[in-house]
């Protein structure tokens, strides 16, 4: 009995008091963090790694913000600062949406514009499809001399899943207000008129894709040696070169020599943004794996959910 009643008191301090614990804290602003290098100038050394896509990264118990908006926040950050000289993008990507990689790119055009500094792209491993496409916004591309890139293209998928639901005896009924209202619907094999519509928005998708890429390297490449790269294959860093599709092939210690040569400076400091908590210690280091998804599988892409659903993507998914 005078057990129960010195567990009384304890239960209503417990039950009185209020804890407001968040296993999973607010995601915080990026916090510039030294690569190496010393001096006043900056070269700063953004992150493009995974699937392009307009959907938050993280998962759903620590969401944060989306492939474009973690790039365009690097990059509002790089604009206010005013020892900022230059600008490398590491390039690790199969590429992903359309309209991601195209926001990508009127990001980086955007910002060349109002900061008025040299803007690199570098890729590391794979700078294939949409993440091409970002990357022809910068002034140069160098390439890892074992990366490949390329995959110029549009693709979108569906699965015909009517022989599937007809052997297990369940079928759909559609109630529509057009013909088309239905348009690449997985219950049903697509009609011609309708493979013609699905094949006319990627050749208009396409078009945008190499209009991108020649504006910005037309001193480099004629429009018909464009189209000529534009089959949909990848290329290693050789073949890109010749096919003008990159400026140099190196290493990141050599991009870096480039620009530094590029603004006029021996030293500078090479930076970096991660969130508070995170840690790079080189140029070679990647984007923590909860802040965006695996590039490659051997299975196909590692996506987020709502891009396994139709999407036209710049992206090459073998």
């Amino acid at each position: 009995m005078r057990k129960k009643l010195f567990l009384l008191p304890v239960l209503f301090v417990l039950t009185a008091c209020s804890f407001n614990v968040s296993l999973f804290p607010p995601v915080k602003p990026y916090q510039e963090e030294i690569l190496e290098g010393t001096g006043k100038p900056k070269i700063v050394v953004v992150d493009l790694t995974g699937v392009i896509s307009l959907s938050e990264t993280g998962g759903r118990l620590r969401a944060e913000p989306s492939k474009v908006g973690q790039f365009v926040e690097a990059l509002k950050k790089a604009e206010k600062d005013k020892d900022v000289k230059g600008l490398i993008i590491k390039v690790n990507s199969p590429g992903g949406t359309v309209t991601a990689s195209d926001f990508l790119y009127h990001e980086i055009l955007r910002f060349k514009e109002a900061k008025k500094v040299p803007v690199y792209a570098y890729i590391m491993e794979i700078g294939a499809s949409g993440a091409y496409y970002a990357s022809s916004a910068a002034d140069k591309i160098i390439i890892n001399p074992t990366a490949v890139t390329g995959s110029i293209g549009v693709i979108a998928m569906k699965f015909n899943i009517q022989g599937l639901m007809s052997k297990i005896g369940v079928a759909d009924e559609v109630y529509k207000s057009a013909p088309m209202k239905d348009f690449w619907s997985p219950f049903r094999p697509s009609t011609p008129e309708e493979k013609r519509m699905m094949q006319g928005i990627i050749d208009s998708l396409y078009g945008r894709f190499i209009e991108a890429v020649y504006s910005q390297r037309q001193k480099e490449i004629t429009l018909a040696q464009v189209k000529a790269a534009a089959d949909g294959r990848v290329y290693t860093a050789d073949q890109a070169l010749k096919l003008k599709l990159v400026d140099m092939v190196g290493y990141p210690d050599q991009a870096i020599g480039k620009m530094k040569e590029e603004i006029g400076v021996k030293e500078a400091r090479i930076v970096t943004y991660t969130r508070p908590g995170s840690y790079k210690p080189n140029l070679y280091s990647e984007m923590s794996a909860i802040a965006g998804v695996q590039p490659l599988s051997l299975l196909g892409l590692s996506v987020p959910e709502d891009l396994r659903e139709v999407r036209f993507m710049y992206v090459w998914n073998p």
